[in-house]
C-alpha cells in the first residue's frame, strides 16, 4: 500500500543511504573519529525520522481510518498498535 508519506521517507532514506557511503569513505580515508561520530550521527538520526514518520502516518491513516469506517474492530486496531508501539 502506497501512502502519501511514502515518496518523502525514501527522500530520507536516500539521504541516510548518501551518508552512510559518506562514513564508509571517510573510514577507509582514516579521518577523525569526531567526523565519523557526526556522520554516523546524521545517518541514525534520518532513519529515526524516517521510521517515526513511517509510523505515526500508519497509525493516523490505516489504522484511524479503518477504524472509523468500521473496517477494522478497535481490539484489532489496538493489538496492531501493541506491536507497532515495540519501534517507536
Amino acid at each position: 500500500m502506497q501512502h502519501a508519506s511514502h515518496p518523502d521517507i525514501v527522500k530520507r532514506l536516500r539521504r541516510a543511504h548518501g551518508h552512510l557511503a559518506s562514513v564508509i569513505a571517510m573510514i577507509e580515508e582514516g579521518r577523525p573519529c569526531v567526523d565519523l561520530a557526526q556522520q554516523l550521527h546524521a545517518v541514525e538520526s534520518a532513519i529515526t525520522n524516517a521510521k517515526r514518520e513511517l509510523i505515526q502516518d500508519h497509525m493516523e491513516h490505516c489504522l484511524g481510518d479503518a477504524v472509523g469506517s468500521g473496517e477494522v474492530s478497535a481490539r484489532s486496531a489496538l493489538s496492531e498498535f501493541k506491536r507497532l508501539a515495540k519501534y517507536l
